[in-house]
This record gives structure tokens, sequence and C-alpha cells, in this order.
């Protein structure tokens, strides 16, 4: 990205900056042999942002492989979503679980 110039009207000093992109994390869904599908496929949708027919795929996916990458985020929103899923599969009383990594 391209670098600025700022301009202080106080001292007529000038201060370059640089804008950086974030850093963006993995969130990771992990297969259980408890969580209804239904549940995984209801996260993905209301979460995500997938579409249905992508969310079946994508829960397949993990059921299959035991682990799929699901989205990709900046650090807090990343977290915010994992925490969120978690609670409401604790809350309907099921292990479903998320890990967040750096890319």
């Amino acid at each position: 990205m391209a670098g600025k110039t700022k301009k202080s009207s106080e001292r007529g000093v000038r201060v370059k900056y640089k804008l950086k992109e974030p850093s963006f994390y993995k969130v990771i869904m992990l297969n259980d042999d408890v969580t209804p599908m239904d549940f995984v496929v209801m996260l993905l949708v209301e979460h995500f942002g997938y579409e249905h027919g992508a969310a079946v795929d994508t829960m397949l996916k993990v059921h299959n492989e035991g682990k799929a990458v699901i989205a990709r985020y900046p650090y807090d929103i990343a977290v915010t979503k994992k925490r969120k899923c978690i609670e409401l599969a604790r809350k309907a009383g099921y292990p479903f679980d998320l890990k967040v990594e750096a890319e």
C-alpha cells in the first residue's frame, strides 16, 4: 500500500506513515461424532455467510476429512466467531469445536 504524508498544521512538520493490511487467520472446523450435521450447516450459513448448498458440502468435507478451513478473517473477527459458535454448541449440548491458526 502506498505511503501517505500528513502535514501538521501546528508546526509544519510532515509525518510519513504506511498503512498495513491486517494479518489473516484461518478458522478451522473440527469433526466430531456427536454434533448433528444440521447444526453445523446452520452455523456455516448464519455465522460464516455460506449458501446452504456450500454449507452442506463443507460440512461433509469436515465429516469425511476430519477438519477443513471454513473461513479467513483478521484475528479479532476469527476469535469472536469461534467463541460465539462454541458458545451456541455448548448451550445445545454439543462438543463442536473450531480452532484459529495464523496463515
